[in-house]
């Protein structure tokens, strides 16, 4: 399956980019605090809500598609491995099965408080260490694949370019949107470096970033050589330093190039 490019055409026949930015929401539980939700969910058009494993819970997520409701923002499942402690950012030694049981499981759960909003479920995102195992392992990405059509055989899975997914995905059915880390590093074969702890960054500096990936696919990586990248969504993460100010610069830069900011539609 081919990556869903979101273009349109304008009224007066010429043609827009539209450009979805996502980011990871609903991940404080009980006492302790993550993000600052209500300030991201005015700048986002997609949200990737946790379902209680990694991170978040049931209160969280009923507030969090709420919020998402109440911004016009659209709702995706955010399932990670059964890892609080760490954050879903260490990798287990999980069965096919069990992916599988715990991806349903995460999904249905937050399908539920999707529904009960009056909302559809958009996408599924795997959170963490569950989504570099996908992009690794083929049959890995297979299981989430299984538990997204048993779900809802229209929902988008959001995932990175490079890796097992996409060829797995096309052969499976599932509608892939291919995204883009604006807050995050790149080594030279096109994967992210995935650290417990996000780094911070100047905000200007990865509005520049995004507007070369979204305009010119390309990238620096880690190693200062200079990739091929490709995505039509923008992932921001709430737990970077400075995060609120960095999805403003992100978000002015785009509209100030000429993008419309939406999810693709269902």
């Amino acid at each position: 399956m081919k990556q869903l490019m979101l273009n349109r055409h304008n009224e007066d026949g010429g043609s827009a980019m539209h450009i979805d930015i996502n980011a990871d929401m609903g991940e404080s539980f009980g006492l302790y605090r993550m993000g600052n939700d209500e300030a991201f969910m005015q700048f986002i058009t997609s949200a990737n809500v946790a379902c209680g494993f990694h991170a978040g819970d049931s209160s969280e997520m009923r507030k969090t598609v709420e919020l998402a409701k109440e911004h016009g923002v659209q709702v995706g499942a955010h399932p990670g491995l059964p890892d609080r402690q760490g954050f879903g950012r260490r990798e287990m030694n999980c069965s096919v099965q069990e992916i599988y049981d715990d991806v349903m499981y995460q999904v249905g759960a937050l399908n539920a408080f999707v529904q009960a909003a009056g909302l559809r479920l958009h996408h599924v995102k795997p959170h963490g260490s569950l989504y570099g195992m996908a992009n690794r392992r083929p049959e890995v990405a297979e299981a989430i694949c299984r538990a997204i059509l048993d779900v809802d055989r229209q929902l988008y899975f959001y995932t990175m370019r490079t890796g097992a997914v996409g060829q797995v995905a096309e052969r499976m059915g599932v509608r892939v949107i291919y995204e883009l880390y604006g807050d995050l590093d790149y080594d030279a074969r096109g994967n992210l470096v995935i650290t417990r702890q996000h780094d911070p960054h100047k905000p200007q500096d990865v509005a520049h970033k995004v507007l070369r990936m979204v305009g010119r696919n390309r990238v620096r990586a880690t190693d200062g050589s200079e990739i091929d990248i490709e995505g039509s969504s923008v992932c921001l993460h709430s737990d970077t330093p400075g995060a609120v100010d960095i999805l403003k610069a992100v978000h002015e830069a785009l509209r100030g190039a000429g993008y419309t900011l939406a999810a693709p539609p269902l």
